[in-house]
């Protein structure tokens, strides 16, 4: 059987959890990086590094059975774009562009499917939002079949709460009625791979789980699971925050996750951030 070759534009968390569960007598997997010094860690996971910019990528494109970009748009346009634009004999049979939520601004606290408007509250929401429209685009003129995943906060081992309390950048930030919604690695994974399994050219899905909540009963949960003292409340006002970080606090909405449900049949690992940070402490 011939293996089928994953190519991932941007080696980063979700990439490497989701290489870590493919069988390697199945795929090839090959990640691109920036740098030759994420070459042991990309090599670890069970991928063949890449340089880009550097080796041929327009070559690896066009080899790639399944394509899935988490590089982030410029404000000069997306890399990516020219890559999957070329045309080539060879077209893939998935084509994945890790987007996010952001891009629905803020919508007031209610809930949104992936038919509420795009109306994005910070410059990076625009920037995404403009590169969702360039993908569709794709789909539309030359039927790649694209396929977009919004997500929302991304945690799991190594990349969760108990990592901020233990290196003491822990804060919870109270700004009132603000909720965020979040999905644990694992269930991003199993959602790109059903859609692998089923794919649905030109499909958009929201990538969330069960239960939005303001992020500092996050931080409360994992600390009290780690028996640790909770971090004080500091009022949004007066926290010191990076424009990337405050921009985070624009948004406000509860993202609904009814068709990764109902369409590719996904049942979350990790419905709720409790379930999630119980089992990353438990594996810790």
């Amino acid at each position: 059987m011939t293996r089928k070759r994953l190519l991932c534009l941007g080696f980063g968390y979700v990439a490497e959890a989701l290489t870590r569960t493919l069988d390697p007598d199945m795929w090839e997997v090959r990640g691109t990086t920036r740098s030759e010094d994420r070459f042991p860690a990309i090599s670890d996971a069970g991928a063949t590094p890449v340089l880009w910019p550097g080796q041929d990528i327009a070559n690896e494109v066009a080899r790639a059975t399944h394509v899935i970009s988490s590089v982030p748009p410029r404000d000069a346009g997306d890399p990516v774009l020219p890559l999957l634009s070329a045309g080539s004999d060879h077209a893939p049979d998935w084509v994945a562009l890790l987007s996010t939520t952001g891009v629905y601004g803020d919508q007031g606290g209610v809930w949104v499917d992936e038919t509420a408007p795009v109306v994005p509250a910070s410059h990076r929401g625009g920037l995404r939002a403009t590169q969702e429209t360039a993908w569709l685009a794709l789909f539309a003129a030359n039927a790649l079949p694209v396929h977009i995943f919004r997500l929302s906060g991304i945690y799991g081992p190594g990349r969760s709460a108990f990592d901020k309390l233990r290196s003491g950048k822990a804060r919870r930030i109270i700004r009132e009625e603000q909720v965020f919604s979040r999905c644990h690695v694992t269930d991003i994974v199993q959602i790109l791979r059903a859609s692998i399994a089923q794919p649905n050219p030109g499909a958009i899905y929201n990538v969330a789980d069960d239960e939005p909540c303001p992020p500092q009963d996050v931080i409360e949960e994992a600390a009290n699971l780690m028996g640790v003292p909770v971090p004080p409340d500091i009022p949004f006002e007066e926290a010191d925050l990076s424009p990337m970080a405050r921009s985070f606090y624009l948004d406000n909405k509860r993202v609904l996750n009814r068709r990764v449900k109902e369409e590719l049949g996904v049942q979350f690992r990790y419905p709720t951030y409790r379930d999630g940070l119980r089992a990353i402490l438990e594996t810790e």
